[in-house]
């Protein structure tokens, strides 16, 4: 690892999506919304994009991963499509969006890396769920279906506002206090069990928005989006651990 007191090296996961450019259309590219990449910075750190490797292998997938994460300090797992559902042995709920297996194996293979070195590790959104699938857990595949509403993720393409509240004596509570505060929000899913971790948020209507792993040095995940707001604290914590080399 770096472990670079000044500049902590944080690494953030990514597609790889077509994506149209200049002439080129549908060119295969690592694809990562620069909010991510600006939020690290801001917290004091340097952002390396780690796009999933060629192929699925779980073998080859699981070298990569043990070997990225022997040179960076810290990881955030970033949002993205729904994992797909089998992976947690249930079939797919007919919203669920199109399967992503690279990055799925990829980010499974990086959290149990991360687990493996006591990389500090933060999973955003979609981050949180493959936290509690890589755990055993499984998820919520549509959320509207148990609250009748869609507060989560009101309108399409865009970012929301939603409350949370953080549960008192978490490390999520430390960092952001007990009060109700209003982040940025778009799900449908949502983590149902995960095993070895304990709740850090709550919404009102049940939706767990935040868990974190108890005794660990930094193994929090959040079910919204902080990479959209400007309040750094989450993962200038994350940057914090990662620079003291815990």
């Amino acid at each position: 690892m770096s472990r670079r007191s000044d500049l902590p090296v944080i690494g953030v996961t990514s597609y790889v999506e077509p994506v149209a450019r200049g002439d080129f259309a549908d060119q295969p590219s690592v694809v990562l919304p620069v909010g991510y990449v600006r939020h690290i910075e801001r917290a004091g750190a340097v952002a390396v994009v780690l796009p999933p490797p060629a192929g699925v292998d779980p073998a080859a997938v699981a070298a990569a991963a043990a070997a990225v994460l022997a040179r960076i300090d810290g990881l955030i797992l970033a949002g993205g499509a729904d994992i797909e559902a089998p992976r947690y042995g249930v079939p797919a709920d007919v919203a669920a969006q199109g399967a992503r297996p690279d990055r799925d194996e990829w980010e499974l293979a990086l959290v149990r890396a991360a687990d493996d070195a006591g990389i500090p590790l933060l999973g955003i959104c979609r981050g949180m769920q493959i936290m509690a699938v890589a755990a055993g857990g499984t998820l919520e595949q549509h959320i509207p279906d148990r609250t009748g509403t869609v507060a989560h993720s009101p309108t399409r393409g865009v970012f929301s506002q939603h409350p949370v509240t953080p549960v008192e004596g978490t490390n999520v509570a430390d960092i952001l206090g007990t009060q109700t505060l209003s982040v940025c929000t778009y799900h449908h899913q949502a983590v149902a069990t995960a095993p070895g971790y304990i709740p850090a948020a709550w919404h009102g209507d049940g939706t767990l928005e935040a868990m974190e792993r108890p005794g660990a040095a930094f193994r929090v995940a959040v079910q919204w989006h902080p990479e959209e707001d400007v309040d750094t604290r989450l993962v200038e914590a994350l940057v914090a651990v990662a620079r003291a080399g815990e």
